[in-house]
Formats: structure tokens, sequence, C-alpha cells
């Protein structure tokens, strides 16, 4: 096996110290030369300045074509050849002249992406561009998209404020009455001075128990949106009349067992009058020392309000099946069939006291019951309700009773939330959801329930078989709750409610015989109590509703009950 040799060069010696010898050593010197190779730049350097690369081994030549010939100084494929351009100072090798264009090389690495696909494309693009220009364009971007959010966010709340601005001033042509010219206003309440009423009352005392109640159907509590049940219509039953027309009622006025007479329903307008909307009206009559809360014939009490505190509007055509007035109508009908359609078939029904008052002979009527209470106002008044529950159930082994109620959906493009696909997973969420488009129904329902003293609340979750089909329904799923706790999760104060129900009153008793009607502004957070003739109302009732493009003059409104 043949080795070449290596031949080391004559290294020369220093006796005067360490390191190469002097230079005017003349023969070490020339010995030391003879040993350097060829084109290697040689500079001397003191410690303090700043060392340039030896060697570049990565150089490249982007046009070989362009090449000089092989050895000569301009040859930029010698790796040693740093002639041709400056490298550092400390090498003694750096042109003046080329100061000024000479830059040093970024070697951070590159920012991570902010911007998504968009920025990562562009950064593609223009990755050959200096680091300082892509910065300049990266935050120009971000003042285009500044600017953009900007824009969008100030057409966003302008559409918005001309949406709230449009309802309001459709609402001012929906007033639930017609005000006349000869009627006087003695009142104009704001819903900003409800807000810190407060009133304690005492815990009622039970007068009379009337009708009967069926057995709630627990079969209910397990229906689930992939195992919904039609909704049945029922048709022989009848259902609850207003104030002035309970028998009950004017016993208990002629035998002067109250001062104030009301339903609850009535009650639970007034106390959760600052969460309405819509407009509705009460009629209010003085009679001798007595005061009568009622309602007209053909009342928006009569029905239910839908979708009332959203942010949304509804259709305005009174023919849409998604208006306010068509889908009161519909969620009307969908309380009634629901309250009877959860009870068990054929079950065996419990009577009270005595039937209900103003029934008719030979019809079927429905499982409600009418508990009458009386509450202490003051020393000499007295306030006597009547107070509806639909159903019982054993809880516990005792007796509990219940109030039945349905929300409706009708098209989830308006409430924003799917039931079919949100109800069985995230049902907070869909209860949530009708909290911000239904609180002032739900706060009604949770009003009547504490004043009946009910021990749960059934609330039905109906659905239309077609968003375009207000006929057909399905029931999805059946929640319960206790009224207490409930009214605590939707922030409703019992005191305050009291304290509403209190001024009212207080107020009314103030004024001469005689009727009134006490309307909510339908555009603007107020009530207003109007003085009206004794006749007003009498005679408005007829079979059917007529659109109010088609009614008489007012008073004669020609509406129905819902």
């Amino acid at each position: 096996m043949v080795f070449e040799t290596f031949e080391v060069g004559t290294v020369p010696f220093n006796s005067d110290g360490w390191g190469p010898p002097d230079a005017s050593d003349t023969s070490s010197t020339s010995v030391a030369a003879a040993n350097l190779l060829p084109n290697v730049p040689l500079a001397s350097f003191s410690r303090s300045e700043k060392l340039g690369r030896v060697a570049d081994w990565t150089r490249s030549l982007s046009n070989p074509s362009a090449r000089p010939p092989t050895g000569s100084k301009s040859d930029p494929s010698a790796i040693f050849d740093f002639s041709a351009f400056a490298i550092d100072e400390g090498f003694g090798l750096a042109n003046p002249d080329e100061d000024a264009a000479f830059r040093l090389v970024d070697g951070k690495p590159p920012p991570r992406p902010k911007f998504g696909p968009k920025w990562r494309f562009n950064q593609y693009h223009n990755r050959n561009q200096l680091p300082q220009r892509r910065d300049e364009e990266v935050e120009a971007k971000k003042r285009e998209a500044e600017k953009d959010r900007a824009r969008r966010d100030r057409h966003y709340n302008m559409n918005r404020n001309n949406i709230h601005q449009q309802r309001r001033e459709a609402a001012a042509f929906k007033s639930s009455v017609d005000i006349q010219p000869e009627w006087n206003m003695l009142e104009q309440i704001p819903f900003s001075s409800f807000s810190k009423l407060s009133f304690t009352v005492q815990e009622p005392e039970d007068l009379l128990l009337c009708g009967g109640l069926e057995c709630y159907d627990r079969t209910f509590d397990r229906i689930t949106p992939k195992a919904e049940r039609r909704l049945e219509r029922f048709k022989n039953r009848s259902f609850k009349v207003t104030t002035s027309d309970d028998l009950v009622i004017r016993r208990l006025a002629k035998e002067d067992k109250a001062t104030v007479f009301a339903t609850d329903a009535i009650l639970a307008a007034l106390m959760c009058a600052p969460r309405s909307v819509y407009s509705w009206d009460l009629v209010i009559q003085r009679v001798g020392n007595k005061l009568f809360f009622d309602k007209r014939d053909g009342s928006p009490l009569d029905l239910l309000s839908v979708h009332e505190t959203s942010q949304e509007p509804l259709p305005e055509g009174k023919d849409d099946i998604n208006s306010a007035h068509s889908l009161g109508v519909e969620a009307a009908f969908i309380n009634q069939n629901f309250a009877q359609q959860v009870l068990v078939k054929n079950g065996k029904r419990e009577a009270f006291d005595e039937p209900i008052p103003n029934a008719n002979e030979g019809e079927e009527n429905a499982s409600v019951a009418y508990r009458y209470r009386r509450w202490k106002l003051d020393d000499s008044m007295y306030l006597v309700a009547r107070c509806e529950l639909q159903s019982t159930v054993e809880l516990n082994n005792q007796k509990s009773f219940l109030t039945l109620n349905a929300l409706n959906e009708f098209d989830p493009k308006y409430s924003g939330v799917d039931w079919r696909q949100k109800l069985e997973t995230q049902r907070g969420a869909v209860l949530a959801n009708e909290l911000k488009n239904n609180g002032n129904k739900l706060a009604k329902w949770t009003a009547q329930a504490l004043l009946a003293n009910a021990d749960m609340m059934k609330i039905g979750f109906v659905s239309r078989v077609h968003p375009r089909d207000h006929f057909n329904h399905v029931i999805l799923s059946v929640l319960g709750y206790k009224p207490k706790d409930f009214a605590g999760q939707i922030n409703l104060n019992t005191n305050n409610m009291w304290g509403i129900v209190k001024s009212i009153v207080d107020l009314c008793m103030k004024l001469s015989e005689g009727k009134y009607v006490l309307v909510k502004d339908p555009s603007k957070p107020q009530v207003r109590i109007y003085e009206v003739p004794a006749d007003a109302f009498e005679n408005d009732y007829v079979e059917e509703p007529l659109p109010e493009d088609e009614q008489v003059q007012p008073p004669e409104e020609n509406n129905t009950e819902g």
C-alpha cells in the first residue's frame, strides 16, 4: 500500500519570543513568504477589530457564461478572493466608495403568519424583497384591515339603528286601542319610575277553588327532538272568561270580600309592564269603593306575544304567517292544545269546591282550576285575584299543582337557534335565546305561576312541521321549573312586581267613579291612563277577528278573543 507524502513547509523560528518573527528579519520573512498560498490575502489587524469571513464556500455563479478566466483576481469562484467586494475593514481591503451600497444581511427568523393564508400567499410571492420593505407592506395591510373593520362596524351600527327606528315608527301605528279625541288623558307614567318601586305583601288567603284538574302525563317529559310527538287539536273544550264576566268574582264583590278585583293574567301584565314592547291595554272600572281591572274583548292579552323582545323585527304584513298578529294567534292556539294534550288520556279528574263559573251546559270543560286568592294591600284594602292552574301530578307522594305553557318556534332564521339541533344537547342556550326574544312572555308566565302558588311550571317547546306551515306542529321537548327558582334566573323581583301593582291601585283609587283605560304606548316605554265614556268597548265583540285595515271607526274594533 502506497502512501503519498505530505510535506510540511518550513516554519520560521522566532528566537525573540512567541509568534512569527518581525518583518526586519529578512531571512525569516523570505522563508514565510515562500510558504504562502497564492491569492490568500493577509493584513495586519488588532484584537479590537471585527473579523469577516476568511473563506466563502457557499458562493455560486448566477451567470456562468460571464465567469472570468480561472486564476484571475476577478474570478468569483475563488473562495479566498475578496478583492471584488468589501468584507470588513479588519482586512484592510474594503473600498470606501462601496460602503454606501453595502447592506447587512438580516439573520433573524421570518415573522410568524398573523393573517392566515392570504398573508402566507403574499409572503411566498414577496420573499425576495428586503425585510424592511416586507414589514412596511405588512403594516400597510394592517392599517387597511383596521379601516375596513371600522367601516363595516360603522355600517353595521347604522343599519341596526335604522332597524330600531323603522320598528318604532311601525309600532306607532299598531296601538292596541284607537285613542279617541274625546278621551281625556289623566296620567302618563314612564317605566323608569317602576324600577325603584317595592312593596312586600303578606301570604295570601285562599278563598275558593273551582273547576277540576286532570293528571299530567309524565311520558311527555321523555320527548326529545328525535322522538317528537304531533300536537293534537281540541275543539270541544271551553276556556276562561274575563274578570267582569266571572260569576264568582261578582259574588265576592257583593259579599265585600275585597276592594280590588283582577285576574292573574291582568296582574301579570301590570307586574311585567317594564319588559313589554308591544302595545296592550286594560279597562279599569271604579264602581263605588270597588276597583275592577278588566280587559276588552279581542284585547292583545287574549293572545300571546311572539318575538316581542327580540332585536330583529318581524314582517309587518298582517297576512304574513310570521307577522306579530299571526304569530300571536298561532301561539294562543298552541298553548290551548298543548295544555290539554299533556294530560293523562281518559284519566280521573279531581273536582274541587265548585264547577268552573260561566261554563256552558253540554260542553266538555277544560282541565282547569280557578284559585281565588286574597292579598292585603293595606289596612283597608284587599285584592282578590283569580289564579289559574292546569294540572296536578304526584311528586314525592304529595299532590302538586302545575301550570302548562308552550313556547313555539316558527322559523329558525328569526330566532337564530334551531331547536331540533340544540334542544337535546344545549338546552341552556335555547332557553337563554328564548329569554332574549320572549322575555316578557316568560316573565308573565312566571308571575302567574307565583300568584297561583303553583309547585311546578311545565314549559313545552313546540315547533312547526315546516317553517311555512303554521297549522301543523310537533312537540320537541317539555321542561319543568320551580317558579321561585325560575324567577331568580330571569331576574324577576317579587317585591318590585307588587310595588308596581300597589302604585297603580293607589293611583286609580283616587279617581272618581267611571270607566278608564290604561294603554301601553306602542313607541315609548310608558303607560297612559285615559278617561273613557261608560259605554266604550261594549259593542266590540263579533265571532271572527277582522284585520286592522277593515275595522270600522273606533271604538268598534271588531276583535275577538284568541
